[in-house]
C-alpha cells in the first residue's frame, strides 16, 4: 500500500514503450531468439535495469547464442529534473565484447544515454531501440520483435569494423555485391561518374 505522498500509477496511465528490434545475419537458420517473448508486450519496473545476454538467471532477456556474453548489456530507466519522461541509458556489461551505439563505441562498464532512436551493435547483432514516451513514472513496456533485414541497411548507416570499399569511379562487379550489403559513403561518387 502506497502512502499519500506517492503517485499511484493506474492502468489508464500511458506507459513509455521501448520497441526493441533485433537482427542477426544468421537468424533464420539458428534459434537465437527462441528464449525471447517475441510479439508480446511486457511491463517492467523502472527501478530494475533490463539485461540482455545468454545467462537466463542474470538477464531479463536471453539470447540462445554461445558467442554472446553472459551479460551483454543493460538498459536502465531514469528521469531528469527538466523532464517528466522516462529516458534510458545503455551500459556495456561485456568484458570481452565491443558495443557501439549509433557508431560510438562503449568499453566494459561504460554507459551512454540513448536517444529516442538508437542502433546498438555487438558481435553480429544489430538492435534498433525506439522509445515512445508515456506519462507513467514507475514502469514501462517493452515490445520485442525480429527485423527481416539489417536496420543499418534501412537507415543507411555504415558498419564499423568493415573495411571501406575503395571506389575508383569505375564499376567493379566484384565490389558491387559488397555495396548492396553495406552502403558506403563512396557510393555517391558512382552516381556522379556514371
Amino acid at each position: 500500500m502506497k502512502n499519500g505522498s506517492e503517485t499511484m500509477e493506474t492502468e489508464e496511465d500511458l506507459l513509455t514503450l521501448l520497441h526493441i528490434k533485433l537482427y542477426h545475419p544468421q537468424q533464420s537458420c539458428k534459434g537465437l531468439y527462441s528464449l525471447l517473448p517475441l510479439g508480446t508486450r511486457s511491463r517492467h519496473s523502472a527501478d530494475d535495469p533490463l539485461r540482455l545476454g545468454r545467462d537466463a538467471q542474470a538477464c531479463t532477456y536471453c539470447l540462445a547464442d554461445p558467442r554472446v556474453s553472459r551479460k551483454q548489456l543493460a538498459l536502465s530507466a531514469y528521469r531528469t529534473p527538466q523532464s517528466p519522461e522516462i529516458l534510458f541509458s545503455v551500459q556495456n556489461l561485456s568484458q570481452r565484447g565491443r558495443l557501439s551505439v549509433n557508431g560510438s563505441s562503449l568499453g566494459h562498464l561504460e554507459k551512454m544515454d540513448l536517444p529516442d532512436k538508437a542502433l546498438i551493435r555487438f558481435g553480429e547483432y544489430e538492435v534498433l531501440i525506439v522509445r515512445e514516451s508515456g506519462e507513467a513514472k514507475a514502469s514501462f513496456e517493452v515490445d520485442l520483435e525480429v527485423l527481416p533485414v539489417s536496420p543499418s541497411r534501412e537507415t543507411c548507416t555504415s558498419e564499423p569494423g568493415r573495411a571501406p570499399v575503395m571506389d575508383t569511379g569505375s564499376a567493379n562487379h566484384n565490389t558491387a555485391g559488397l555495396r548492396e550489403e553495406s552502403p558506403q559513403e563512396t557510393d555517391e561518387t558512382v552516381i556522379y561518374h556514371s
